[in-house]
């Protein structure tokens, strides 16, 4: 678990050389090393790969743990609580209600997108609440303020299926009784509807200081130890919070992590996108559409 490289008869080759009767090896090691899931590919021994394969999946749950101690915190807040404000007894409780065995499992679901954020930091909240007598309270959650051109006044949604953001291209469609629901100019939804012209209008946004938005990018990883915390913690730094992540097993030795955030727009979305890109191990990040999530 601690191979860096290896000496075959005193010469540095690579891990994957193939060893010849007779051949004599010197394995070097460092302290911090970890097994690379690339490794797989070609190591010999069922004992080898198990032992890589253990490792990986212990450092994956290690890694998902502490993104979901992150996002269960974040979510937290909605409810003027920390982490650090839940009493054992309301931990004990909720866990039991859930039918988990301690935080650690909670943690790890949360941050392998098992469980959403918002629902169990509500439920740890009541929890909470119902421990000390306190009233939870939500934080109301800004809406996006749209500029309806000549149609003011008129009760606006934004789709659920593009999700929106200020700089984006939008245009809207009149719902009866619902008002106007609001679509990025090249969703899929407005494609298939195009031809109705007298159903589409066209918007525009207002500023929107402070207000956050929805939005969801996917991030294709080499599959490395910690490439999970690294890249949350590269959302965090661009000033982005988290509502949600989820993780797909590509082909080896790649992972894809899809995150839903929230931005304050285009601008800042990019930003985000640019922040992370540059991040050991990251192959690939762009902008997700409701429709393309799995």
């Amino acid at each position: 678990n601690r191979c860096v490289a290896c000496r075959v008869n005193g010469d540095l080759v690579p891990l994957r050389t193939e060893l010849r009767n007779g051949d004599q090896v010197e394995v070097i090691t460092a302290a911090h090393a970890s097994p690379n899931p690339a490794w797989l590919a070609y190591v010999r021994t069922g004992k080898a790969r198990a032992q890589i394969r253990h490792f990986l999946k212990s450092a994956q749950h290690d890694e998902a743990v502490a993104l979901g101690e992150r996002l269960l915190n974040q979510s937290l807040r909605e409810h003027g609580l920390t982490l650090g404000q839940i009493s054992v007894f309301a931990w004990d409780r909720f866990l039991g209600d859930a039918g988990v065995r301690d935080r650690r499992e909670i943690f790890a679901d949360l941050g392998l997108g098992k469980r959403l954020p918002v629902i169990v930091a509500r439920r740890v909240a009541e929890a909470q609440d119902q421990e000390s007598g306190r009233p939870n309270v939500i934080k109301p959650k800004p809406v996006g303020a749209v500029l309806i051109r000549g149609s003011e006044g008129t009760a606006v949604q934004l789709a659920k299926c593009c999700h929106p953001i200020p700089g984006d291209d939008i245009i809207a469609t009149i719902r009866k009784g619902q008002g106007l629901e609001v679509h990025v100019d090249d969703c899929p939804v407005v494609a298939r509807r195009r031809g109705d012209r007298g159903r589409w209008i066209e918007v525009g946004w207002e500023p929107a200081e402070g207000l956050l938005f929805e939005a969801a990018i996917r991030v294709l990883t080499v599959d490395n130890r910690g490439v999970l915390a690294k890249v949350a913690a590269a959302i965090a730094d661009a000033n982005a919070n988290i509502l949600n992540v989820t993780m797909d097993v590509e082909q080896a030795p790649y992972t894809a992590l899809q995150f839903v955030l929230e931005v304050e727009n285009r601008v800042h979305l990019a930003r985000v996108i640019r922040t992370v890109r540059v991040q050991q191990s990251v192959t690939r990040v762009s902008r997700l559409k409701s429709e393309q999530r799995r």
